[in-house]
């Protein structure tokens, strides 16, 4: 008997390292993946892929009815073109991006529009990554992966940081600013986390793609300099607090920098 509890064991250790399964009450969940693109081509090719790596996809090829399908599957991560008729990537983002449900749920947008400003405005709309086309597979479940792995991530050893009136819970995920809450994506709270626990360190551009964007390939370090953007954004009186370092990257100064 006690060799059975053994192998049991192990074998969900084992299956629990992966990102594409978790195991609740003893059993074994696939991670849900929703892809929506107007063309049926790039469905099929990402769902097949994604498949092949043991995750659960649904595809849509109707934009309308991403909401609602996104609101029944809720999804661990979604796939989102944009340049689609009647209802676009970024309307879409925005719509469940307000989804009490759906608001913290990855958002990839993989897509034609790739010019800089094409990928300011997918981010600042609440995407968490963005690769244009044409697009290796192989790099979108990669990518799909690393998101799922940053999410799996064990909480900090510290539940609860303060830096100003910056009250960061690591327990409950949440984030206020003078004691009123406001609303992060996965990665900006993770961002806002990482700065915050080495206050007063600079963190460089390629520390935080290793550690909040799981990536050790070069990307685009806009992508960064976006989303510390938006943050500051959201943390409003409080965004003075993050000093850009010129040239290398950012750190939460020992003391709230002047406007």
């Amino acid at each position: 008997m006690r060799s059975t509890c053994n192998f049991q064991v192990t074998a969900r250790i084992h299956l629990e390292r992966f990102t594409n399964v978790t195991i609740v009450a003893g059993v074994m969940e696939r991670k849900k993946i929703l892809v929506v693109d107007d063309e049926p081509d790039v469905t099929d090719l990402v769902s097949y892929h994604l498949k092949a790596k043991g995750f659960q996809v649904e595809t849509l090829n109707d934009a309308t009815a991403s909401i609602a399908k996104a609101r029944h599957f809720l999804p661990d991560v979604i796939i989102l073109d944009i340049m689609m008729p009647h209802l676009s990537g970024l309307q879409i983002c925005r719509i469940l991006r307000s989804e009490p449900k759906l608001s913290r749920v990855p958002i990839i947008f993989l897509t034609a529009k790739a010019e800089p400003h094409d990928r300011i405005e997918g981010f600042e709309s609440g995407a968490d990554d963005y690769l244009p086309k044409p697009f290796s597979p192989k790099e979108l479940v990669l990518r799909v992966e690393a998101i799922l792995r940053r999410l799996a991530a064990p909480p900090p050893a510290t539940g609860r940081l303060q830096v100003g009136t910056i009250v960061l819970d690591g327990e409950t995920h949440r984030v206020t600013v003078g004691g009123q809450a406001i609303e992060l994506t996965a990665t900006e709270f993770k961002l806002l986390r990482l700065l915050m626990e080495r206050q007063g360190r600079v963190q460089t551009r390629e520390h935080l793609l290793i550690n909040v964007w799981n990536y050790s390939a070069d990307i685009e370090t806009r992508t960064i300099d976006t989303h510390v953007r938006r943050l500051r954004e959201k943390l409003g009186d409080e965004a003075n607090w993050i000093e850009t370092i010129r040239g290398v990257g950012y750190r939460i100064a020992d003391k709230k920098l002047s406007a």
